[in-house]
Order: structure tokens, then C-alpha cells, then sequence
């Protein structure tokens, strides 16, 4: 895991919530304050902490590393097929959330999967006290 976060770059915060008590807000906050490029994905809501914000992971423009989930399992399986569609590098499922069928299509598509696992609090881990 130490190495796919040094790797990535761009995260696409599937779920984003633009209320700053929201985890998904607390964690995207954490990895902006980290040097990586947050995106924002959520219908209907044009920015989160001052990052435009898109209603789908087909409307982000460039290439994605992370594509970070908070959503319900059942939302999972169609997020996992865009992640593939868009050719994201990464599924990454947050703490609490659990799907095999998201998994298994993510890695048929070529993805590495990481499950139920809170990605600020991985990357506080590994990297702790680095900025």
C-alpha cells in the first residue's frame, strides 16, 4: 500500500460531501494538506473545498490513480465498472465498506482493490509525520 500511495496522484473521492464534518470531507481535506489532487465526485454539487466537483467518474478529465469510495456496497459494482471504463489504477473501498462483486470486477479489469480500509488513516501510518 506504502507504494501505490507514493504513486498516486490524482484520488477521486467518489461520495464527496461538501459538509466538513462528513468523513469524506475530513479525508479529502487530508490528502489535499498531502499533495494530491482530490476530484470531487458528486451529482449535483459544483465544488467541494474549492475543487470543482463532477457528477460521474466518466466526467473527470484526465487520468485517475485512486478512485476512493463512500458508498453503499450495493453502489459499489457500478462504480468498480467505471473505474475500469475510465482506467483508473486503483480501487479503494473505505472503512465499512464491502463489496466482492465491485472487487472482482476491478481486478479483472486490471485494478488493484483495497477494501474496508480508511485511507487517511493508512496513509497516517506509513507516512507519519512526513508532509
Amino acid at each position: 500500500m506504502a507504494e501505490l500511495l507514493q504513486r498516486a496522484r490524482v484520488v477521486a473521492v467518489v461520495g464527496a460531501s461538501p459538509r466538513p464534518e462528513r468523513p469524506s470531507n475530513m479525508v479529502s481535506r487530508y490528502l489535499l494538506e498531502h499533495g494530491y489532487d482530490v476530484v470531487p465526485v458528486r451529482p449535483k454539487v459544483h465544488e467541494i473545498l474549492g475543487r470543482p466537483c463532477y457528477g460521474s467518474l466518466e466526467e473527470v478529465p484526465g487520468h485517475v490513480d485512486i478512485v476512493d469510495v463512500f458508498r453503499r456496497p450495493e453502489a459499489c459494482v457500478d462504480i468498480a465498472r467505471s473505474a475500469v471504463a475510465i482506467g483508473a489504477d486503483t480501487l479503494w473501498l473505505q472503512q465499512g465498506i464491502v463489496s466482492e462483486e465491485a472487487e472482482r470486477i476491478a481486478v479483472e479489469g486490471g485494478l488493484k482493490v483495497v477494501m474496508d480500509r480508511c485511507i487517511k488513516v493508512v496513509h497516517q501510518r506509513l507516512f507519519a509525520g512526513e508532509r
